[in-house]
C-alpha cells in the first residue's frame, strides 16, 4: 500500500504523526496541471489531502485507477468530486478539526492593522529607527461580521472581550441567531459595510457568495474601514478591493485566503505600494496552520488510513 501525503508545506506530516510500517512519500509543494500531477499520484493507493489543497475532480479521480483510499483532513473537502470517488470504488474519509484557529487569526489580522504594527516594525529596522505614525485603538469601534455561524459567533464573543460593538449580515441571519449571539442584525451588506470600523468575512463559498464583496460593497464601506478575509479567497471581488483601497475604501485590509493558491507570484495582490504603505496585509492561509490542529489533522489520517486497511473504515465522507 503506497501512500502520497500531499502538499506538507510546513514539513509536519511525519513529525507529527506515527507512520511506522506505512510506505508514505510525503510531497511539500502543488502541482496544479492535471497531467502532471497525476503522473506524480499514479503509483499511489492512498492520497492524504490538506483540506483544499489539490482538488479531486471526477477527471483527476478517473485518471488514478491505482486510488483506492482518499482520506482528507477536517470533516469535509469542496474540492473532492465524492460521487466520482463513490463510482470508482474509492473510499474517502475525513478527520475531527479544531475550531478556534481561523478567529484568532483574525484578530490578530485586526490587531496587527490597526496599530499600523508592520509599518512601525519596519520603521525601526529602517532609516527612522523608531516610531513614525500614530495606531489606532479598537476598543469603542463597530466590528462587522459578514456571516455569523461557528467562527462568526466567535469573533462576536472575541471582539466584546477587546471592548467593541458588534453587528452582523448574512443572507441567512434571522433575528433569533443574531439574539442568541448578541449582535446587532444589519439589513443588508451596504448596511454593514457602512457602519464598520473593522469587516470581517465568515461565510463558507457558494454560489451565493462567490464575488459577494464587490466595487459597490467597497463603496459603502466606512471612511477608515478595515477589511479582514480569512474565510474564501473568491467571496472577495480582487480588482474591486484593489481599486478600493487605492481609493481609500477601504483604508486598510487583510487577506489570509486568495482565489488561487499558493498565491503566484506575479498576481496583482502582491501590490509592493499598498504593502509598504501598512494598507495590505497579505498571509499564506494561516487561519488553521497551528501545531496542535496539523497535530489532530495528521494523526488522525493514519488512524483513517489504518482503519480502512483493516476494513472498517471510519468518517466516511458521503
Amino acid at each position: 500500500m503506497k501512500i502520497a501525503v500531499l502538499d506538507d508545506y510546513a514539513g509536519a506530516a511525519l513529525r507529527l504523526a506515527d507512520w511506522d510500517g506505512l510506505d508514505v512519500t510525503v510531497f511539500d509543494d502543488t502541482i496544479t496541471d492535471h497531467d502532471a500531477l497525476v503522473a506524480r499520484l499514479a503509483p499511489f493507493d492512498v492520497i492524504c489531502l490538506m483540506r483544499e489543497r489539490t482538488p479531486m475532480s471526477a477527471a483527476r479521480i478517473a485518471a488514478l485507477p491505482q486510488l483506492r483510499l482518499i482520506v482528507t483532513t477536517g470533516p469535509k473537502n469542496a474540492a473532492i468530486d465524492l460521487d466520482a470517488a463513490r463510482a470508482a470504488g474509492v473510499t474517502v474519509c475525513g478527520t475531527p478539526s479544531r475550531k478556534t484557529t481561523t478567529s484568532e487569526l483574525a484578530v490578530l489580522m485586526m490587531l496587527a492593522l490597526n496599530r499600523s504594527l508592520l509599518p512601525e516594525v519596519a520603521a525601526l529596522h529602517g532609516d527612522a529607527g523608531w516610531q513614525v505614525g500614530l495606531g489606532r485603538d479598537v476598543a469603542g469601534l463597530t466590528l462587522g461580521l459578514i456571516g455569523m455561524g461557528n467562527i462568526g459567533a466567535q469573533m462576536a464573543a472575541l471582539g466584546r472581550a477587546l471592548g467593541m460593538d458588534i453587528c452582523a449580515w448574512s443572507q441567512n441571519l434571522t433575528d433569533a441567531r443574531a439574539a442568541e449571539v448578541g449582535v446587532t442584525r444589519m439589513d443588508t451588506l451596504a448596511d454593514l459595510m457602512a457602519a464598520s470600523d473593522v469587516a470581517s468575512v465568515h461565510l463558507v463559498l457558494s454560489d451565493r457568495s462567490k464575488g459577494l464583496l464587490d466595487a459597490a460593497a467597497f463603496a459603502a464601506a466606512k471612511p477608515g474601514q478595515v477589511f479582514i478575509n480569512t474565510s474564501r479567497g473568491p467571496i472577495v471581488d480582487t480588482p474591486a478591493l484593489l481599486a478600493g483601497l487605492r481609493a481609500g475604501k477601504p483604508a486598510m485590509a487583510g487577506l489570509d485566503v486568495f482565489d488561487v493558491e499558493p498565491l503566484p507570484a506575479d498576481d496583482p495582490l502582491r501590490a509592493a505600494d499598498l504593502i509598504a504603505a501598512g494598507q495590505l496585509l497579505l498571509t499564506p492561509h494561516l487561519g488553521y496552520t497551528t501545531e496542535a490542529t496539523f497535530t489532530l489533522f495528521y494523526r488522525e489520517t493514519v488512524a483513517a488510513i489504518h482503519a480502512w486497511a483493516a476494513g472498517a473504515p471510519i468518517r466516511v465522507l458521503t
